[in-house]
């Protein structure tokens, strides 16, 4: 979720980053097929993604993750849902007290 949209793409591979409170993306998947009708989102996310190797996602952005046998259309999605991520609190806690 970016900017009250949601993005939604698909990738080869994603896991927890090192970099503590983030996912990693890596090797975005787009449809290559040669439509007449062309979805300005999906061009959009092409566009955006081109030239991207790995996108570090912050994990309060990510709503859910599913692994899928065949992969869609990638889309941007305006958020009209009134629920909220969950706050969470992602600092270590401190072992000193």
């Amino acid at each position: 979720m970016q900017l009250n949209e949601i993005y939604e793409v698909f990738a080869k591979q994603i896991y927890q980053s090192d970099m503590y409170g983030f996912i990693e993306v890596e090797d975005y998947i787009f449809k290559k097929d040669k439509q007449l009708v062309v979805d300005p989102t999906a061009e959009k996310l092409k566009n955006e993604f081109n030239k991207v190797e790995r996108s570090y996602i912050p994990i309060n952005a990510i709503i859910r993750i599913d692994e899928v046998i065949e992969s869609g259309e990638a889309k941007i999605k305006e958020n009209k849902s009134s629920v909220s991520p969950f706050p969470l609190n992602i600092q270590p806690a401190n072992k000193n007290e």
